[in-house]
């Protein structure tokens, strides 16, 4: 029996949930009021659209993956979907609560009731799921397409798309970090003899020039391509998903430059560079098909490596700098944290997976072939 990718991403999700509710982590104090005042508060008298959406499906996939969970593990349906609403609204509660103590944030009972019937609403669809059958065809569909131990690929590749959504220096441009850390580590060292300790560069960062952009691309999706292959069973699903990560990381970066920019500037992020990384990954992704799913992990460890010291050789833009203001300070600060640590993570959890993977003996697996 196969492990469930649920509990993992039940966890992470929560944990978004956690940072995105109390970022930015700053001013905590007594403001002299019970944590649960806002519960009688007056019902706020300006409210927007986005508010009641966000509030609502910011909770949904927390619901369904719990419930989706508890499902896996051989509870009824009702009671998976009642056991999943209540800890999602006690979450919720837990986080308004906290929010009294952040100047920064406003805790609402709205907020509250509308994060509950998310939870709510994410997890009578799994519920819903289960009664149709379609669980266990998922199922039945991940037996066919996965290997046994594929939970932890599952779990990053789920991910992926949303790490896409935060601003990005470089299409599919995950883990530029280096600058960004030297500035935090300069800060907190500032007045203190561990200043010195602090390296310099002899050098200034230099932008990367169009070759290493396009190379930096091609290697952002072609990393996913490759965690795939390393769990897939068969060449043909391997064509399939590779032409499936291509379009959803196109989406998720298009969905990205229009929250950013504006829905006029959703090809904004698309010249030329980008343009010739993204067929060159999909070309290199289809010649790859046929390679064993040990060497897939090996070449991944490599591709990771490579872009990773690519990317953090180059400084942030100026005008990317500004394009952060958009979603620091504009309606997006909810997921402003959230947005950022993920896609500042994801490459280096992938490299850690990829790293355990490589340090253990694999059971024997069935190496992709011609056929399904």
């Amino acid at each position: 029996m196969h492990k469930t990718s649920a509990w993992p991403l039940t966890l992470a999700y929560g944990a978004l949930i956690v940072f995105a509710s109390l970022y930015p982590f700053a001013g905590w104090r007594d403001q002299g009021m019970a944590p649960w005042v806002f519960l009688s508060a007056p019902l706020p008298r300006y409210w927007t659209g986005f508010d009641v959406i966000s509030n609502v499906l910011g909770y949904a996939p927390l619901g369904f993956l719990l419930a989706l969970a508890l499902l896996r593990h051989g509870r009824r349906a009702r009671t998976a979907a009642l056991a999943a609403t209540v800890a999602g609204t006690l979450l919720s509660l837990s986080m308004e609560s906290l929010q009294v103590y952040l100047p920064l944030r406003i805790p609402s009972n709205v907020d509250w009731a509308l994060n509950a019937a998310g939870t709510a609403g994410g997890a009578l669809s799994a519920a819903l799921l289960e009664r149709l059958g379609a669980i266990d065809r998922w199922s039945r569909l991940r037996e066919r397409w996965f290997v046994p131990d594929a939970r932890g690929a599952l779990v990053l590749l789920a991910l992926w798309p949303a790490a896409l959504l935060f601003p990005l220096a470089l299409p599919f441009g995950l883990g530029q970090v280096l600058e960004r850390t030297e500035d935090a580590l300069a800060d907190i060292l500032a007045d203190t003899p561990f200043i010195e300790w602090l390296p310099v560069h002899t050098v200034e960062l230099q932008p990367l020039l169009p070759g290493a952009e396009l190379l930096c691309v091609m290697l952002g999706l072609l990393i996913p391509c490759l965690l795939g292959y390393s769990v897939i069973r068969a060449v043909p699903r391997r064509a399939l998903f590779a032409v499936g990560v291509v379009a959803v990381g196109v989406a998720a970066t298009v969905l990205s430059a229009a929250l950013s920019y504006g829905p006029a500037h959703v090809w904004v992020w698309l010249g030329v560079p980008a343009r010739a990384g993204l067929w060159a990954a999909l070309a290199l992704a289809m010649a790859l098909l046929p390679l064993p799913r040990r060497a897939c992990v090996a070449l991944l460890l490599l591709a990771l490596a490579l872009h990773l010291s690519l990317l953090n050789q180059a400084p942030e833009n100026a005008y990317f700098a500004q394009t952060l203001q958009t979603w620091e300070q504009g309606r997006f600060i909810r997921f402003h944290g959230l947005g950022q640590w993920l896609g500042w993570l994801w490459p280096y959890v992938a490299l850690g997976y990829v790293l355990l993977r490589l340090s253990r003996r694999e059971p024997a697996v069935r190496e992709p072939g011609p056929g399904s």
